[in-house]
This record gives C-alpha cells, structure tokens and sequence, in this order.
C-alpha cells in the first residue's frame, strides 16, 4: 500500500510528542488521568538510578507536573490497575494487558531457547531452592529476597551481576515466567508474592495466540509513538518480540486500524514505511491546522520518547547518550542528564543532582543544543521547568553551577 498523505517532520515530531502526553495543558493528577498517562505510554520503565528521582517518577511528572505519589502506589499496591513486569525493560505495566504479558510468561517457562533450556535444567537441578522459595511465601509472603535462604546444589554462573546471586536468580525466574509477582515495595527493595494472591477478579485471562499479541501489542506500541517505522515498533513496548511483525502490519492496513504517512522535507522523502493508528488521524489533523499548544519540560534519560536513540536522532536530531559508565574527567554533559523538550524540538539538557538531606537541586551545567533559541524567553522557560522540578523533588533551594550557555546566563538569577 502506498501512504495516504505526506506530512512535515515538524508534524510528525507534533503527533509523536502529542500522544505521549507532553504538549497542551497540564492535566489535573487524580488517579484516573495518571492511569490514562501510563495506558497511552503502554509502560513506564524502573531503573535504580535516583541521583535525581526514580525514573518512572520523573517520566510522571514530565507530564503531569507535580502529583501525589500515593496515588501511583494506590494504582500498584491496592487497586493493582498496574503491576511490575518486563516491558522494553523492567517496567510498570497495565493489568488490563496481563494477556499480552502472559505470552511472555507462557515462552519464558517454555524455555525453547538454547539459552532458556539452560536456565530450565538450573532450576531444576535446583529445585530444593524453588520449592523454598515457594513454600516460604505461600506461609508468610509477601517477602523480600533477603528471607531465603540459598538452597542451591548448582550455583548460577553468568559473566553479569548475577552471577552467584542463586536466591535472586530464582525469583527472577518465578517472577518472568509469571508464577510470582511484586506485591510492593519497601523502599526499592521488592517484596515477592504468588500471582494467584495479587492479580484482581477483573484481570483478562485471554489466551492471546501469537498473532493476536503482536498485533495488539504494535497498535499499542504505535499509538504510544505517534509515528513509527516497523523498527520502531520492535524497539518499543515488548521490545523486540513482534514475530511476523510486517503480516501483522499488513493486517491493521487492510482491516483499517493502521495507515501509512510519508514525512518529506524539502520535497525529499525519509527513507522507509511509516505508519499511524487511524485513531490518531484526528490529532494529525488538528495538528497540520495549527492546534499545537507547546510545553517546556525536563526528560527523564529512560523517557519513553527518547528511549530509542536512533529514533529520537532522526525524528529530533538529538545525540542522546548516558554517561553513567564514562570516566568523569572524559563526559561531555555530566552523570544523569535530563534533556530539555521546548515546543517540539530537544533543544539542550541539564545536569542535576538533588541532596534530600539539605533539599538542595543542584544544576552542576545548563547546556544548549546548536540551534537552540538563545533568548530571554526560552531561559525563563528552562528556568520555569527547573523550579517545577525543584518544586516535585521537595528541594527548598536551586543552586546553578558556572556552565549555563551565555544566552541563557539569567537563568541562575
């Protein structure tokens, strides 16, 4: 099929940061718009990184200001409208989903793989240690990892972290083949419960087909992009399973639900087939009429929008790394950078640190991307989106260090 219309790359930045839930008017955070963030995003990403804050609190924040973080517990913990699985990473997930997640569940115990027939024979040459495991949390769950022991004949051998790790091994198994989930959490450390005791009445237990999941999971994937190349896709929501992605595709053009757009600047086309959901058809053509009402926000390095590098290069024209693991002496832009979304365009980033102890955020540098607007009006934006984030994070003071660009030198005051 060929596209139906050709849209700008401005638009297509637009839709994409539109149905991510960054532009117009911040939203009211009750309980019910931030399940409505996390259903259009499909997922929000863990990490343990909190130099500034958690990363699926920053990703919260970035579109809804600040908010109540009890009721993203209440969400978790109580109602259990989400849960904690493996999404592109360890993520917070829709149990109304749980269909999509359980075909993971269902391969991950399968083990057809070479690599998933070797953690199949561990575990069972270890089975001492899972019966454990089991027996202890259907007595006492929910329980962190350090109340069991390690009962295990064969230790875990792996080149990573977890290796030796023979506890945490195992529940990482229990957990991603679906017999175990995260009850709650005390502090970052998980504590671990049966599925059978947390999931609510309500939960679908369709048995999805592997056609049906991968089409359901790519209209998810798409709507949360805006925009996307099969590629795109793949990297997106259940990264990289999507078996027979191009027949599903096919599929959502001809029954309707998926269309494929051309983006061209200057008469010259991007290369590949891009598509959108047919229900997004009238927020593109709201968007080629005007109707853009921009935000300037601070991203999360884990954002969904910026989480696959080479998109965001191409859509935004943005080189985004993580210099986590970089020697100090040799990062270009600092340990845990948020980057700064102006309108429609990623027009610099910031160096944060925040000190709970002192309730101080620091801004060790302010940098500024080559074709950033210098101007006074752009600095107090930035500065407005840093004193909201100092505002979330509970910090009483901002301090800036000297590398602030010169346009932008007011922006400390």
């Amino acid at each position: 099929m060929t596209a139906i219309r050709t849209i700008s790359p401005t638009v297509a930045r637009r839709l994409a940061i539109t149905r991510q839930r960054l532009a117009g008017p911040l939203p009211p955070a009750g309980s019910d718009t931030m399940f409505e963030v996390v259903r259009d995003l499909g997922c929000l990403q863990l990490d343990p990184i909190s130099v500034v804050a958690r990363s699926h609190l920053l990703v919260l924040w970035s579109r809804l200001g600040s908010y109540d973080r009890g009721r993203l517990d209440a969400l978790l913990w109580d109602e259990r409208r989400l849960f904690e699985y493996w999404a592109h990473q360890a993520s917070i997930v829709l149990t109304e989903d749980y269909p999509v997640h359980a075909a993971m569940m269902r391969d991950y115990a399968a083990a057809e793989s070479a690599r998933g027939q070797r953690r199949a024979a561990w575990v069972e040459e270890n089975a001492a240690l899972r019966d454990h495991i089991l027996a202890e949390i259907t007595a006492r769950g929910p329980l962190p990892s350090r109340a069991f022991e390690d009962r295990a004949l064969a230790p875990w051998h792996s080149t990573g972290w977890t290796s030796g790790r023979n506890a945490n091994q195992m529940l990482n198994y229990l957990w991603l083949s679906g017999v175990i989930m995260v009850a709650g959490r005390a502090g970052i450390q998980k504590l671990w419960d049966l599925t059978e005791r947390l999931l609510p009445d309500w939960t679908p237990r369709d048995l999805l087909d592997e056609r049906a999941v991968v089409t359901r999971a790519a209209q998810s994937a798409l709507r949360a992009l805006g925009v996307a190349t099969p590629a795109h896709i793949q990297h997106h929501y259940t990264r990289g399973r999507y078996p027979g992605l191009p027949a599903a595709l096919a599929a959502l053009e001809a029954g309707g639900q998926a269309q494929r757009v051309a983006i061209a600047q200057g008469g010259a086309a991007w290369p590949g087939n891009w598509y959108i959901h047919t229900d997004d058809l009238a927020v593109l053509d709201r968007l080629e009429a005007g109707a853009w009402q921009p935000r300037t926000t601070l991203l999360s390095p884990f954002d969904n929008l910026i989480y696959d590098r080479t998109r965001t290069e191409k859509l935004f024209d943005f080189a985004f790394r993580m210099e986590i693991y970089v020697p100090p002496a040799l990062r270009r832009h600092g340990y845990y950078v948020l980057p700064i979304l102006h309108g429609d365009r990623l027009i610099g980033r910031i160096d944060p640190v925040m000190d709970r102890k002192t309730r101080r955020l620091t801004v060790n540098a302010v940098h500024a991307e080559p074709d950033a607007p210098l101007t006074d009006d752009t600095a107090r934006a930035v500065a407005g989106a840093v004193e909201n984030l100092a505002a979330f994070l509970g910090a009483t003071d901002i301090v800036y260090g000297e590398r602030i660009p010169s346009g932008w030198s007011h922006i400390s005051r």
